[in-house]
């Protein structure tokens, strides 16, 4: 089984993802999408998977720079996107995919449906 977790080590629910899916027996590729920023492709498909019909489902709102930005309430997807790509810390975390679906780890255990 191949699983990819977008990963930030800072992130207690990020690490607890992460010891869930390596207790399960499984070495999941870690991207540290903050050290490695995601490409466009990458981030829609990672929104596709998660089934989610805006961007907008994927930002961590509570971020300042959400704020600085003005993102409540944008509907502009590129504006959305762009915003991601530029500020990654914007993306919530962790997602675990396994190529094909992909899961949100709020919380942790959500992921334990891709094993």
């Amino acid at each position: 089984m191949s699983l990819t977790i977008y990963h930030n080590s800072r992130c207690s629910k990020s690490r607890q993802t992460l010891k869930l899916i390596e207790e399960a027996g499984i070495t999941p590729n870690i991207v540290e999408y903050l050290k490695t920023p995601l490409s466009e492709g990458e981030l829609r498909q990672i929104i596709a998977q998660l089934g989610f019909e805006s961007p907008q489902q994927l930002m961590r709102t509570g971020e300042a720079i959400y704020k600085e930005l003005g993102l409540k309430g944008e509907m502009d997807e590129k504006r959305l996107m762009a915003a991601m790509l530029s500020h990654p810390k914007l993306i919530e975390r962790p997602i675990v995919t396994n190529g094909k679906r992909a899961i949100l780890g709020r919380p942790p255990e959500a992921v334990t449906a891709l094993f």
